[in-house]
């Protein structure tokens, strides 16, 4: 099974399915299936759990992260250089319930993306973890964090997403052969991180005070 282009899972994502996305193979080389926060529903949060298996995380601007007053979890004994910058994990406050259950989940995603919401909307702790995305990108930081939002702002979509690690049967982490089935009994497409940053290279180098 071929990777696809970065213009096809541009596509992909405008329309609201999943995709498989792994890094390299001298970093993690593992595969996170991601989807554009702005087209989660209940639906896809309990595909996601129940066939990735993984942490269920949210990748966001640093910018919004304040606007919420999510504040960052301190980062210990990590060998990383940039380990991944999780948050204080939250759950949506209004119309929800213990809010791990994939409908409480996707109302938190929701919520997380809405202009309307504010900081006292969201319990701290809670279920769902924010990711915050570092500056540049996957020109600077080559992880699905930075992935999934870089390809959100090529695509035109709002500047989040959400991310689940895939596991094998057994439990252990999916590498890229372990991909394919679940690629083609689901009829999904899997994206590569070093093509997403050739593209970028390519097409949208760094220049982005905003990021």
């Amino acid at each position: 099974m071929q990777l696809i282009s970065i213009e096809k899972g541009l596509e992909d994502l405008k329309a609201g399915k999943f995709l498989i996305v792994v890094d390299d193979e001298d970093r993690e080389n593992e595969g996170d299936l991601v989807m554009p926060a702005q087209h989660v529903t209940p639906d896809a949060v309990n595909f996601m759990v129940t066939h990735a298996r993984g942490q269920l995380c949210m990748p966001m601007l640093p910018e919004r992260l304040a606007e919420l007053d999510i504040p960052m979890l301190p980062s210990r004994h990590s060998d990383s250089a940039m380990p991944t910058a999780f948050t204080m994990p939250v759950d949506y406050a209004i119309d929800t319930t213990t809010g791990i259950s994939a409908h409480d989940r996707a109302a938190t995603i929701r919520a997380l993306i809405d202009p309307e919401a504010q900081p006292t909307d969201f319990i701290q702790p809670g279920h769902l973890f924010p990711l915050r995305y570092h500056a540049g990108g996957v020109l600077v930081r080559p992880g699905h964090t930075e992935a999934i939002i870089d390809l959100c702002r090529l695509a035109g979509l709002y500047p989040a997403g959400v991310v689940c690690e895939i596991m094998k049967d057994d439990g252990t982490m999916a590498r890229m052969p372990d991909l394919v089935p679940m690629a083609k009994t689901y009829a999904l497409n899997i994206l590569s991180i070093a093509d997403l940053i050739e593209y970028r290279r390519q097409h949208d180098p760094i220049d982005q005070s905003n990021d």
